[in-house]
């Protein structure tokens, strides 16, 4: 009996090197957790036996538990790799169309071929769908699907509006011959001008410029005296990509107005208070440009496409948004237009609660989906499937998914990874530990023998 006693004591003692071992060997594995193994003591008695002088027969390895403390965390400079902070795992799977879900702590994910993204076992990652706001939709692993990241931000929108806001200068001079002698190309025909790049039904990008110009007092040939000058007014007149673009001018009211230029260009006109607010604009209809097909868009968009000019005409509340005439510099405070190119793909960022949002060249960006997070009643529980995964078991209980940072969920760290939560120093002492156990069992078993040699050699 005794063999058998020493013998367990071995073999329990070379379970505890072996996960020591194993946890050593795992030191610099990211989403490593440690195991620690549990031993029993063994007794084996009968209903008639008596249990006051019971020795013992041995030790048994009860169980490997894992032990899911929290690793530190290393901080990288690529925003895919994930560390949790907190409770949780990654839910994966291993094809797009699979349900053999996994569960990892290692976040060092990547993107693939088709830009899914997945780990460096092609598990791919999976998200909740987002609404436009950036809520999740539904927060329930049967939704939960893998997560894309878009190279491009859609179809590109033609400009349809352009919003300005500025300040003309009170004091500049008036251009002799104006608005007559107007040309785009020679800056003395003209006082101030400012550009804004628009975009065609295809993309394509254009510059749009606007020129402000005081006119002569003398008078417009082609309409009435003006007499006195006016000293309050501008004319304004447009371009795209140098190409001049006429004003609409549906109410046929140009050169009642004075906005004709002698090659028939047509503007429009602003008009000022004496203290330099905003009075009038001419037409009263607002300023939008005749179809830009020609020789403009030759490239095969609309030809169609008119851009309204808004100058924030916006007379409600207590600081309207309009242009003003004061006696400072030419400023423009606001210039901004609706139109988008196709945006490539520039960056991700990723939020604590795990919401993916892409940037784009075009300036814009986009909430596509939102990191699941998994929680199990008894993560001890979980099967190791190597790859430091686990899947679903009996005794862990169903996954549980929710967002990250809610209820009992940690939050989640871009451009960090979770370091294994072995202590090198304490495996070091516990593989002294069982060293020493096992040298001590192996004493024993050779004393056990010593002892049958001595009884076999009794004559």
């Amino acid at each position: 009996m005794s063999f058998n006693i020493a013998l367990s004591g071995l073999n329990a003692a070379q379970k505890d090197l072996d996960v020591t071992s194993n946890n050593i060997a795992n030191v610099n594995t990211i989403g490593f957790k440690e195991s620690r193994a549990e031993f029993v003591d063994v007794y084996a008695s009968s209903l008639l036996s008596g249990g006051k002088t019971k020795a013992g027969d041995g030790v048994l390895t009860s169980e490997v538990a894992q032990q899911f403390s929290q690793g530190s965390i290393q901080f990288t400079q690529n925003s895919l790799d994930l560390a949790i902070t907190g409770t949780g795992f990654y839910a994966t799977v291993p094809g797009l169309d699979s349900l053999e879900r996994s569960y990892t702590r290692a976040g060092q994910f990547k993107l693939n071929d088709d830009n899914f993204v997945v780990n460096s076992a092609g598990g791919h990652l999976l998200g909740f769908p987002v609404n436009d706001d950036g809520s999740s939709s539904s927060v329930s692993l049967s939704t939960a699907t893998p997560i894309q990241i878009p190279t491009s931000s859609g179809a590109p929108q033609f400009t349809t509006e352009v919003d300005v806001r500025m300040n003309l200068p009170a004091g500049d001079s008036y251009i002799t011959g104006a608005p007559l002698n107007f040309d785009p190309t020679d800056p003395l025909t003209f006082n101030n001008s400012t550009s804004v790049t628009i975009f065609d039904s295809l993309g394509d990008s254009h510059v749009m410029t606007y020129y402000f110009i005081k006119e002569d007092p003398i008078g417009d040939p082609v309409g009435p005296p003006i007499v006195p000058a006016r000293p309050n007014e501008w004319m304004m007149f447009t371009a795209i990509d140098g190409n001049t673009i006429n004003l609409d001018d549906t109410a046929g009211t140009a050169a009642a107005e004075g906005r004709v230029t002698a090659g028939g260009l047509i503007g429009g006109r602003l008009e000022f208070s004496s203290s330099g607010d905003f009075e009038a604009i001419f037409p009263a209809t607002g300023f939008i440009t005749d179809p830009l097909g020609g020789t403009i868009l030759s490239n095969g968009a609309d030809a169609l496409q008119t851009i309204t000019i808004d100058f924030n005409l916006d007379t409600a509340g207590p600081n309207p948004n309009e242009p003003t005439q004061f006696a400072s510099n030419f400023e423009v405070t606001s210039l901004s237009q609706d139109g988008l190119a196709v945006g490539r793909l520039t960056g991700i960022d990723i939020s604590s609660d795990g919401l993916i949002r892409a940037t784009y060249s075009n300036g814009t960006s986009q909430p596509l989906q939102r990191i699941a997070l998994v929680n199990f009643a008894n993560e001890q529980g979980l099967t190791q499937i190597g790859g430091t995964a686990w899947r679903e078991s009996i005794v862990s209980g169903e996954a549980l998914a929710g967002e990250a940072g809610s209820g009992t969920f940690g939050s989640i760290n871009s451009k960090a990874l979770e370091q294994a939560n072995v202590n090198l120093t304490t495996e070091l002492i516990d593989l002294i530990s069982a060293q020493r156990n096992f040298q001590a069992n192996s004493r024993a078993l050779e004393v056990d023998n010593q002892l049958n040699q001595t009884i076999l050699q009794i004559r």
